[in-house]
């Protein structure tokens, strides 16, 4: 039901063009989404063939009347669901490649469909065609859904090369460009790089440092954006701070990056917030951007509470063969207790009791003193080391694949934890927190989180603070999901973990 796609076929190489040919994006961009297109058309094709061959049981080249009638059914379908597809923008270069804002327009849109499609079988013979919308529908809701994230997965691939990526040139004040380019460099998943920069009071000429990605060029300052675009041939203009355009510089410099077919987007100055949180609002003239309240109670709480259990319960069924295995080879491979009980602090800073299967030998954590100077991690508030001495051989295996973290789906039945959440903290940890990083304590810890499917172990305490900040903020049951299902991901690659 997908599209096989390949380089050949696609032929996104992510270079420049000249400003002249930019009213439609990028190059590759245009072929990108002419390939979804071609994926979307095939998709639906294919489903509602298919629905109709299991329906009635022949193939559509028949010309009995039934099978007549389901042909012109399955061509005027085709006909609404693409043009649904394309009525909610679900191949919009704004939101393709990363995030689930792409697979939200999709669903939208098929359940637009099937209603639309619904009310009109009402009014001639909805029982007639009811088995075979049963089909259609959820067929080919999967296969777009595949066909994106293949598509995706391909882009992806392209943009760790460097290609198929929006270029940025930053415009603003050192510090709030600084910020950005850090920002975009984390998700680059999402494409944008950044270019060149110009800084309000500099000059053309030199370099700018940004920790963590390198030196960029400094085309001068506001006044320069023109003559930065034609050097560095830029697809997107972000203005960072708009204090020294004002109103009107900032009305002139849309105009002028009309006229030459580049991008322009305005960053508010606030990071790490979701966008259900975020609310546009135009008044007098003045575009306002209300930031919501994170949710921690109500309705929010009851859906986390009914995804924790039905999670937490399904978990230790499905495992049970793997935890019965995992406590046998702990028992026969080394000394000491099958389970290990660490205290860690919880929701408001209560400590609690989390379970998890040994994988160091027998009074491992009265060791931790004696390795502080071989301690890795970046920060140093926590203990890392790649080569654990006390580790076991099952404990490797088991640390690898996270079956050591099985049994804290029984903390989560006791309520001492979630099954996403923020990263169990110790009391060691908890002491040296800050009124800011405290807030993680806001929640139930998780035994999944941001940090397990953004680098597990690899990541800095700096990251790792703002990941559960991250999801502090702007926790919802869907990211919830999302963030179990790519976990799955995470465990099966077994990257990160030590």
């Amino acid at each position: 039901m997908t599209l096989s796609l390949t380089e050949e076929t696609l032929a996104l190489t992510g270079a420049p063009v000249s400003a002249s040919h930019r009213s439609g994006g990028p190059r590759w961009q245009r072929r990108y989404v002419k390939v979804l297109v071609v994926s979307d058309i095939v998709v639906v094709a294919l489903a509602l063939v298919g629905a109709q061959t299991v329906r009635l049981g022949r193939p559509i080249t028949a010309t009995d009347p039934a099978s007549i009638y389901f042909s012109i059914l399955s061509v005027l379908i085709a006909c609404i669901w693409l043009s649904l597809l394309a009525a909610y923008r679900t191949r919009s270069p704004r939101i393709v490649g990363a995030g689930v804002e792409e697979y939200r327009r999709v669903v939208s849109a098929t359940l637009a469909t099937i209603g639309v499609v619904a009310v009109a079988l009402m009014i001639f013979r909805p029982e007639f065609a009811r088995g075979y919308l049963a089909v259609a529908f959820p067929l080919g809701l999967a296969g777009l859904v595949v066909g994106r994230n293949v598509c995706r997965l391909f882009l992806s691939r392209q943009r760790k090369r460097g290609r198929c990526v929006v270029t940025v040139l930053a415009v603003g004040d050192a510090r709030a460009v600084r910020s950005l380019v850090q920002s975009l460099n984390r998700g680059w998943g999402y494409g944008y790089s950044v270019v060149g920069v110009c800084l309000t009071g500099r000059s053309s000429g030199g370099t700018i440092d940004i920790p963590g990605v390198g030196a960029l060029p400094v085309y001068g300052d506001e006044s320069s954006v023109h003559d930065a675009i034609l050097k560095t041939n830029t697809d997107t203009v972000a203005l960072t701070t708009t204090d020294h355009l004002g109103p009107e510089g900032v009305r002139e410099l849309s105009w002028d990056l009309h006229k030459l077919g580049v991008d322009l987007v305005v960053t508010p100055g606030v990071v790490d917030v979701a966008g259900p949180r975020l609310t546009m609002r135009p008044v007098a003239g003045l575009p306002l951007i209300h930031v919501e309240k994170p949710q921690y109670s109500g309705t929010k709480k009851i859906q986390k509470l009914a995804f924790d259990y039905f999670m937490a319960i399904f978990a230790l069924v499905m495992a049970l063969p793997v935890m019965i295995a995992a406590s046998i080879a702990i028992k026969l491979t080394s000394k000491g207790p099958v389970f290990y009980k660490s205290e860690r602090i919880g929701l408001d800073g209560e400590p609690f009791q989390m379970i998890k299967f040994r994988t160091m030998v027998d009074g491992a954590d009265q060791q931790v003193v004696n390795l502080m100077d071989v301690n890795e991690s970046v920060g140093g508030v926590l203990f890392k080391m790649k080569e654990d001495p006390r580790i076991t051989h099952i404990g490797r295996l088991l640390r690898k694949y996270s079956i050591d973290e099985l049994p804290q789906f029984f903390n989560v039945l006791r309520r001492d934890m979630s099954v996403v959440g923020p990263r169990p903290p110790l009391r060691r940890e908890v002491d040296t927190y800050n009124d800011q990083v405290r807030r993680r304590l806001l929640v139930l810890p998780g035994i999944t989180g941001l940090w397990q499917v953004s680098g597990r172990s690899d990541l800095s305490w700096e990251d790792s603070v703002r990941l559960d900040l991250s999801y502090v903020e702007n926790w919802s049951i869907t990211n919830d999901v999302l963030i179990a299902v790519k976990t799955v991901r995470t465990i099966a690659t077994g990257s990160g973990a030590y």
